[in-house]
C-alpha cells in the first residue's frame, strides 16, 4: 500500500538510526612486568620521537634509506593496502545514508494508460531505493570495524616502514663490516706472500728448512681462502641490499668500511613498557584488529533482529512539460518492508559466535604482541652492556696480539725467533682484529634492534 511520507516521520527515523550493539571496548591489561630490566635510568628523547635521520647520522645510510623508503615493494604494497582499506571505509560509511536516484520518464499510448491508470504525458522522479534504516546499529557497526581496519593498515604501513629502515641500515651494517674484513684479508694475503717469499729465499741459501717454507706456504693458503670467502660475502651483501632497497645502490653510496660511518645516536630514552605499547606501531594494529573485531559483534547481534528497508518516490507528472508544474501534480510515496527473521537454522547465532571467538583470537594476538614487544627490548638491552664490554675487551685484545705480532717480526729478523713464531703471531693477529670487526658490527645492529623495538623510525 502506498503511504504518503510525512517530514516529521522521515526525521525521526534518522533520530532513531545510528545506535551501536556492539559490546563496551575494553583494552586488555598488559601481559608483562611493568619495568624493562636492565633499563638505563636518565632522561632524554624517546626513540619514537626521534626522528630516523637524526639517528642514522651518516649521510651516505640515509640516502641508502630514502632510496629504500621510494623503492622498497613491501613498503609500497602496504600503502597500496592502506589506501584500499579507507575506499572500503568510506563505501561502509556511505551505506549509513539514502542513495538518491533520479529519472526521468515519458509515457505514450494507450498500453500506459490502460496498464498504469494515467494518461500520456511525462514525469521526473527522485527516490531513495531499498535503504536499510539502521535501527539496531548493524551498518554503524559495520562502519567502525571498517574504521578500525583502515586504522590498523595506517599502522601497518608504519610498521613496514619502521622495520623496512632497521632491515636496510642492518644489512647496511653487515656490508661495511664484510667490506672491512675483506680489506684485512687482502693486506693479510700480501702479507703472507712477503713473509713467504723471505722464507724461501732463507731456505733457499740454507739459513732455513723446508717445514718453515710449508708452514708458510700453509698460511698463505689459508690466507687467500679468508679472502675469496669475504669476497663472496660482500658480493652477497650488496645483493641482499639491492633487494631491500628494491633499486641497485650507487657504488658511491657504499661503504669502505665499519669503522669509516658515523656513529648511530645512542642517547634515547628507553621509558616504562607502558610507554612503548602507546609508540609502537604493530602493537597500536593489534589492538586496532581487536577493536573491528569487537565491531563485529554488534554487527552481528544487530543481524538477530528485524531489518527495516525503505524505498520512497517523490515526482510530479504531467500530461505536457508545463502540467508537471501545476498545483497538484507532485506526489510522495513509500514503500517500507520488514524483514523479521524468523527461523534459519542458528545460522545468525553461529555469526555472532564467531564474531566473539574471533574477537577472543584477536585478544590473544594482541597479548602476544605486546609480549614479543617487551622480549625484543628486553633482550637488546640485556645485549647491550655485555656487548660493549666485550667489545672493549676484544679491542684490547687485538691491540695486544698486534704488538705481539710487530716484537715476532723484529726478533725474526735478527736472527732471535723462528718462523713459526711469526706465522703463528700473525695468525692470532688476524684472528683477533677480525673478531673486533664482527663484534662491532653486532654491537652497531644491536643498537638498530633496540632503536626499533623502541618503536623509532616511523618519523
Amino acid at each position: 500500500m502506498n503511504v504518503r511520507l510525512r517530514y516529521p516521520t522521515f526525521l525521526a527515523i534518522l533520530v532513531l538510526t545510528g545506535c551501536s550493539m556492539a559490546p563496551r571496548y575494553t583494552a586488555p591489561a598488559p601481559p608483562v612486568p611493568a619495568t624493562f630490566p636492565s633499563a638505563p635510568a636518565g632522561a632524554g628523547t624517546a626513540a619514537a620521537e626521534t626522528g630516523w635521520k637524526d639517528f642514522y647520522t651518516d649521510p651516505r645510510l640515509q640516502k641508502v634509506l630514502e632510496l629504500a623508503l621510494a623503492n622498497n615493494r613491501d613498503l609500497r604494497i602496504a600503502a597500496l593496502n592502506t589506501q584500499k582499506a579507507g575506499a572500503y571505509y568510506r563505501i561502509q560509511r556511505a551505506a549509513l545514508l539514502p542513495t538518491v536516484n533520479a529519472a526521468a520518464t515519458y509515457y505514450r499510448g494507450s498500453v500506459v494508460a490502460t496498464e498504469l491508470g494515467v494518461p500520456p504525458g511525462i514525469g521526473a522522479t527522485v527516490g531513495i531505493s531499498a535503504w536499510e534504516v539502521d535501527f539496531f546499529g548493524r551498518l554503524t557497526s559495520l562502519k567502525e570495524e571498517a574504521l578500525q581496519n583502515y586504522l590498523g593498515t595506517e599502522e601497518a604501513q608504519r610498521a613496514a616502514q619502521v622495520s623496512l629502515l632497521a632491515q636496510v641500515a642492518n644489512g647496511y651494517l653487515v656490508l661495511a663490516g664484510d667490506q672491512e674484513s675483506l680489506g684485512l684479508a687482502q693486506d693479510t694475503v700480501d702479507s703472507q706472500y712477503s713473509s713467504h717469499d723471505l722464507i724461501q729465499r732463507s731456505f733457499l741459501v740454507g739459513s732455513g728448512s723446508e717445514i718453515d717454507v710449508r708452514r708458510a706456504q700453509v698460511s698463505l693458503e689459508n690466507a687467500r681462502v679468508d679472502l675469496a670467502n669475504y669476497t663472496r660475502m660482500v658480493a652477497l651483501d650488496r645483493s641482499t641490499l639491492d633487494l631491500l632497497v628494491g633499486a641497485s645502490v650507487p657504488a658511491e653510496l657504499l661503504p669502505e668500511s665499519l669503522s669509516s660511518l658515523s656513529p648511530l645516536r645512542a642517547d634515547f630514552a628507553v621509558g616504562t613498557p607502558s610507554e612503548v605499547l602507546l609508540r609502537r606501531p604493530d602493537i597500536l594494529m593489534a589492538e586496532d584488529q581487536l577493536k573491528a573485531a569487537n565491531a563485529d559483534i554488534g554487527a552481528a547481534r544487530a543481524a538477530l533482529f528485524p531489518s527495516i528497508t525503505l524505498t520512497t518516490t517523490a515526482g510530479t507528472y504531467g500530461s505536457s512539460l508545463d502540467a508537471m508544474f501545476k498545483p497538484g501534480s507532485d506526489y510522495w510515496l513509500v514503500y517500507p518492508q520488514l524483514n523479521f527473521p524468523i527461523f534459519d537454522w542458528g545460522a545468525r547465532r553461529a555469526n555472532l559466535k564467531v564474531s566473539e571467538t574471533q574477537r577472543e583470537i584477536y585478544v590473544a594476538q594482541y597479548e602476544k604482541a605486546i609480549q614479543t614487544a617487551f622480549k625484543e627490548v628486553r633482550d637488546a638491552l640485556v645485549q647491550r652492556d655485555t656487548l660493549h664490554q666485550q667489545e672493549v675487551a676484544q679491542a684490547a685484545l687485538a691491540e695486544a696480539t698486534e704488538a705481539t705480532y710487530r716484537l715476532a717480526q723484529a726478533r725474526f729478523q735478527v736472527g732471535m725467533d723462528s718462523s713459526l713464531s711469526v706465522l703463528d703471531a700473525q695468525r692470532t693477529s688476524n684472528a683477533a682484529r677480525l673478531g673486533l670487526i664482527a663484534l662491532r658490527q653486532v654491537e652497531a645492529g644491536n643498537l638498530v634492534t633496540l632503536y626499533k623495538a623502541l618503536g623509532g623510525g616511523v618519523r
